[in-house]
């Protein structure tokens, strides 16, 4: 659909007739008389009443003052009505990122890899799912730091989420701060969509904020929170002595993370393998959406650029019209 944004414009297009029809203000002028100047003046006076030249002079500078006005009112080009896919949801990912991320306890297409690869590669699958819900990266290690905003994007979450690094934010835990980072984000929110998932494969060991005091402060803003534990169980050590059997989880604080979850009205999960970790981010996908107003957008496409160029094109005419009068007066 075709519309223009300033039609008013279109007001300003007899403002020359009107300064033109003005009453001239009578001065007193000094005159000069050159008897020479009278035969150039009766050659210039007789090539200005051709009757072309006298259409010229006035056409053109009509058809450039319409140009100006045309695109003064910002003609454009209105698109169908496109409605933005909307859940209403809001989850902030919360991915601890610290050395011990680097650990080989997990199984993941029949080899073993570090934990952080098999997160990545189940991530990126719930991230694809969540299109229409707004989604946020907080990566933590010494330190949280926001990676990415809450956005529609998730193919801008996705490549951060693909790209952290293990290390990346410190060695250690700062399960607190995470928590506390993702308050901030999230309080200005919505309350009933103001959730967050928080993977961890250790307990709290930096930061300056206690995880329980988190969780206090996040009762309160009324962020529901998700945790999950990662890590094997057992895991097969080869050393002088031969082959033992370790638990490369025992760093794990379990009850830290259920009772975030149980203080927020979220849930604790426990992820010892791949297949456990997909299952629940599955679980957590079913989360009941919170109704919004659907949003939609009609897109725009501007053209004032086509009647200002054409007045840039007159205007140019015009000045070669006035030169070749001026040259035709040198020359008589």
């Amino acid at each position: 659909m075709f519309e223009w944004s300033w039609p008013w414009a279109f007001l300003l297009l007899p403002l020359p007739l009107l300064v033109r029809w003005l009453p001239p203000r009578t001065q007193p002028r000094a005159a000069l008389k050159v008897p020479e100047l009278e035969s150039w003046q009766t050659l210039a006076s007789d090539h200005a009443a051709s009757p072309l030249r006298q259409r010229w002079q006035w056409l053109l500078p009509a058809l450039i003052w319409c140009a100006l006005v045309t695109a003064l009112a910002r003609p454009q080009i209105i698109g169908e009505r496109v409605e933005l896919p909307q859940s209403g949801r809001d989850l902030m990912l919360a991915v601890d990122i610290s050395q011990s991320m680097s650990l080989e306890d997990m199984q993941w297409q029949g080899r073993t890899v570090d934990r952080l690869n098999v997160v990545k590669d189940v991530l990126d699958d719930f991230i694809t799912q969540r299109r229409g819900d707004r989604l946020g990266l907080i990566l933590f290690g010494s330190q949280a730091y926001l990676q990415s905003p809450l956005t529609f994007d998730t193919e801008t979450v996705r490549t951060f989420m693909r790209e952290a690094a293990i290390g990346l934010a410190g060695k250690q835990t700062a399960i607190g701060d995470a928590i506390g980072l993702t308050i901030k984000r999230l309080q200005n929110n919505p309350q009933d969509s103001r959730v967050m998932i928080l993977l961890t494969d250790g307990a709290n060991t930096a930061g300056e904020v206690e995880p329980l005091r988190a969780a206090d402060l996040a009762e309160q803003a009324g962020v529901k929170i998700y945790t999950i534990g990662l890590g094997a169980e057992v895991m097969e050590v080869s050393s002088f002595f031969g082959t033992r059997q370790v638990n490369p989880s025992r760093d794990l604080d379990e009850p830290t993370l259920r009772r975030i979850a149980q203080q927020t009205g979220g849930a604790f999960f426990r992820a010892r393998n791949s297949d456990e970790l997909r299952q629940i981010y599955a679980l957590i996908d079913e989360l009941e959406p919170t109704p919004k107003d659907p949003q939609t957008l009609r897109p725009r496409r501007s053209l004032y650029h086509w009647p200002l160029a054409a007045a840039v094109l007159l205007g140019l005419m015009l000045t070669l019209q006035q030169a070749g009068a001026l040259r035709f007066r040198s020359q008589a």
